[in-house]
């Protein structure tokens, strides 16, 4: 378990009788190592010295006045051991009083007669739920520890190379190109060159370049003057003006139409623009980081993009892998935007089940790293509890598909081989039994076992 690989996971049964202590010991002992306590008092002992993983504690450890000593047994191993699990025990029908028991901080509750398989259950799942947490706190102390980058997680070997690069060419004006899949964070990589640059504090500006029509794109750029076109109502500034002393980033600089790519050009060739409609070069201060999914190359042998410019561009290139290729870093996220997601929703902290785990392991993630930060958003809004599970995150189902049994397989290849023979001997029994080299009570008998009929 996740406590100590080294030992059993140690588990507390408090309770005033005897006889029961020595019943659950003696049922759980090959499992875990079994503390036993009578009183509050020893109990409280054992937890600051042993530190159990799970506790059971009789709501009622005096046989004599009201049920209160289990709860405030319960607020005070807390206040020691925040961690453990501690499942209460009730002697009567009153329920209330074990739900008080649960809102004031217990993992769950059974009733006496102790029911021995109920409880295995019961302390097993408040093991596992404790390794899950244990697990996430694990996760969000690497992030602590410095595996995040301007809001770029990662501990991957691939994004640790990445990080190494923004490091080393953040402080520089060299105009940066970001490739990689559409989601695997470019414009985040954009933000952390202009962070670490001498640019802090100044405009980071961004435009996507897909996103605008080519008719708007221009003016949105570059900007226009007065009368320059029908509704240029007055002199408007463009994106390349706003980012004077900052940083320009152009998001799918690939679907830039031939005619920007030219005015681009010549910017990056001497930093100067014309809004549209002006005669007037505009000289300007401004890092341009460009970022595209598409295969640059690809689109200058295809003649949409200018070799020139796409030389201009890439003198210094960060490449994005894919989140398929970052396995060690797909919990991480999800931890992360877990615990993101649940406070800005009110949410008590969550966890992932092993079968959310798996499945995300799994996965290919054609999405990337926004696809999977949808997928916890979503699954947040609609778990019910507090543990996630796969349908949550929309995966069709909690389990992967089913594969037949050999058995059943074997059975549906031999009815149809019996069925093939059949008709080839136009549905001679005789005929079809010699083939099979079985007799014919022995195909009869196979016959009325697969429901086979003349068809």
């Amino acid at each position: 378990m996740t406590t100590d690989s080294a030992r059993k996971p140690r588990v507390l049964i408090v309770d005033d009788e005897e006889g029961i202590r020595s019943q659950i010991k003696w049922a759980l002992s090959s499992l875990y190592d079994v503390l036993l306590a009578g009183d509050a008092n020893t109990a409280l002992e054992i937890i600051k010295s042993d530190r159990p993983d799970v506790a059971t504690f009789d709501i009622a450890l005096s046989s004599v006045g009201e049920d209160t000593h289990g709860m405030d047994l319960l607020v005070d191993a807390l206040g020691v051991n925040p961690g453990m699990k501690i499942i209460m025990v009730t002697g009567n029908e009153d329920k209330q009083t074990a739900i008080n028991a649960i809102r004031a901080g217990a993992y769950d509750y059974f009733q006496k007669p102790v029911d021995l398989d109920e409880l295995k259950i019961i302390i097993k799942r408040a093991l596992y739920v404790k390794q899950l947490e244990s697990e996430n706190k694990e996760l969000q102390s690497k992030l602590s520890q410095g595996d995040s980058f301007q809001e770029i997680i990662g501990a991957s070997d691939p994004m640790r190379r990445v990080f190494k690069k923004i490091g080393t060419i953040a402080s520089s004006d060299y105009t940066v190109l970001v490739t990689g899949e559409s989601g695997t964070g470019k414009e985040l990589v954009a933000k952390a060159l202009h962070a670490r640059s001498q640019r802090q504090g100044k405009p980071f500006i961004t435009i996507n370049c897909g996103a605008i029509p080519d008719t708007l794109l221009e003016a949105e750029l570059f900007g226009h003057e007065k009368g320059a076109f029908t509704d240029a109502i007055a002199q408007k500034k463009g994106k390349f003006e706003s980012a004077d002393h900052g940083t320009l980033f152009l998001d799918e600089i690939g679907e830039l139409s031939l005619l920007l790519q030219v005015k681009l050009l010549r910017f990056l060739q001497d930093q100067t623009i014309e809004r549209i409609g002006g005669n007037v070069p505009i000289k300007l201060d401004v890092r341009i980081i460009a970022a595209t999914n598409k295969n640059l190359m690809d689109e200058v042998g295809l003649k949409a993009f200018r070799d020139d410019l796409y030389y201009r561009l890439s003198v210094i290139t960060i490449e994005l892998p894919p989140l398929r290729d970052r396995a060690d870093d797909v919990v991480l996220l999800a931890n992360y935007f877990l615990e993101r997601f649940s406070a800005a929703n009110n949410r008590a902290a969550c966890t992932f089940d092993r079968k959310s785990i798996a499945r995300m392991h799994s996965y290919e993630w054609p999405g990337n790293v926004r696809e999977l930060e949808n997928r916890i958003k979503r699954a947040v809004i609609l778990a019910e509890g507090r543990v996630i599970k796969p349908s949550d995150m929309g995966f069709e189902s909690d389990e992967p598909s089913a594969r037949k049994p050999l058995a059943v397989v074997r059975e549906e290849v031999e009815r149809e081989y019996i069925m093939d023979v059949l008709r080839q001997h136009d549905w001679n029994v005789s005929r079809a039994a010699s083939d099979l080299s079985v007799s014919r009570t022995t195909l009869y008998d196979l016959l009325e076992k697969y429901g086979i009929k003349r068809q």
